[in-house]
């Protein structure tokens, strides 16, 4: 099933970002609970991520519907469909999610937790909608909603209540109720991940430069006014990565100095998006005597196209004009630690853990209005 993109998510004499907010209609009206959950309740957890095409002819259409209604210039989505065919067609999100969800059933089954793992996406098959219908035809009554996103924004966090809420409506809201994991770029097994991920790149580099070498953390930019309302006060995107990338390099390096700089920036020109970007920052650290850079991509939890491309090819060939020494840090990817966090942020949950940001959101949380959209 594509995506369902005119079904109404907002009930009817409600604004989208008037309670009751997303997280509770997703909930089946009331708030997510802080008491444990009941006995027998028949659950699942859904891996929801963002999709990507599995051939050169599924390319276009995929980046059609990432960009509907948004504006982006043909010439982008042209340049940006070359990245992808440069690697066959084929997204690495896909396998990297399979990979993951193996790895998650794996420790569910270890640990003696009785759940079945689905997976939708946003973007491409298969969809989030079509993962809805199969969980209600197994009886499933509710489903912790786990996204390949950690952090706070309209597209990281409140696109993917979003997602729940047009597969809920499209069928009729009587499939499972859901909530989804909050954020967890400070939990310690994605911190942990993403340290040894830093540790090794570090060690990568020859001696004489491993300790002067400037640790930069990256993660998607965004537009300015999305990063001005992420989270209940605004500016809870950036806080959160700094927070984050704090406590990877304190892992690995304590108190070193970082930077946390923008990838893969996507919209028209003329709208501000976070900054710098991390080659004009690659650019001002040559400029500045730096001789060696490690880039972890803190923001992302696996290596799919953008860090692939972003990094590997267009900053990697950056710090070689620039003589820079160059390492990357992989992504959290199926680190054992990345991996039990989805058990433990389970278990957290159904124990009756007071409900944090990315469960329950308030309704204006990460709010953008968006345009009409045009008729394709």
């Amino acid at each position: 099933m594509p995506q369902a993109l005119d079904v109404a998510i907002t009930p009817a004499g409600q604004a989208p970002d008037e309670d009751p907010s997303l997280a509770v209609r997703n909930n089946g009206g009331v708030d997510p609970s802080s008491a444990p959950a009941p006995a027998g309740r028949r659950e699942a957890v859904l891996l929801l991520s963002f999709g990507g095409p599995e051939g050169p002819e599924d390319v276009m259409p995929f980046l059609e519907n990432v960009t509907r209604g948004r504006g982006i210039p043909r010439e982008r989505l042209l340049d940006v469909q070359e990245h992808y065919l440069h690697f066959g067609g084929v997204s690495p999100i896909n396998e990297q999610n399979r990979e993951l969800i193996a790895a998650i059933e794996a420790d569910f089954a270890a640990n003696d937790l009785d759940l079945p793992v689905y997976w939708g996406n946003r973007n491409w098959a298969p969809y989030v909608e079509d993962a809805w219908a199969q969980m209600a035809a197994d009886g499933i009554e509710h489903v912790y909603v786990f996204p390949t996103s950690a952090f706070a924004s309209a597209s990281g966090c409140r696109q993917y209540h979003e997602d729940v809420a047009r597969a809920r409506a499209v069928h009729r809201n009587e499939a499972p109720t859901a909530e989804k994991m909050p954020h967890y770029g400070d939990h310690p097994g994605f911190v942990r991940a993403n340290a040894d991920a830093l540790r090794t790149a570090l060690e990568s580099l020859p001696a004489d430069v491993r300790d002067t070498a400037r640790l930069v953390a990256t993660a998607h930019s965004i537009p300015d006014v999305m990063a001005a309302v992420a989270g209940p006060e605004g500016g809870q995107y950036q806080r959160e990565l700094l927070a984050s990338a704090r406590l990877v390099v304190d892992e690995v390096v304590p108190g070193r100095d970082f930077d946390l700089v923008w990838q893969s920036r996507s919209g028209p020109p003329s709208v501000p998006w976070l900054e710098p970007d991390v080659n004009d920052h690659l650019e001002a650290l040559a400029a500045d005597g730096t001789r060696a850079v490690v880039l972890f991509p803190v923001g992302f939890v696996s290596d799919h196209i953008e860090v692939i491309w972003d990094l590997d090819n267009e900053a990697k060939e950056t710090a070689e004009r620039l003589d820079l020494g160059f390492a990357r840090a992989s992504t959290a990817g199926t680190h054992p630690g990345y991996v039990s966090m989805v058990r433990e942020l389970v278990l957290e949950r159904r124990g009756g853990s007071e409900p944090r940001l990315g469960t329950n959101c308030p309704a204006a949380c990460c709010y953008v209005a968006r345009p009409a959209r045009r008729p394709s």
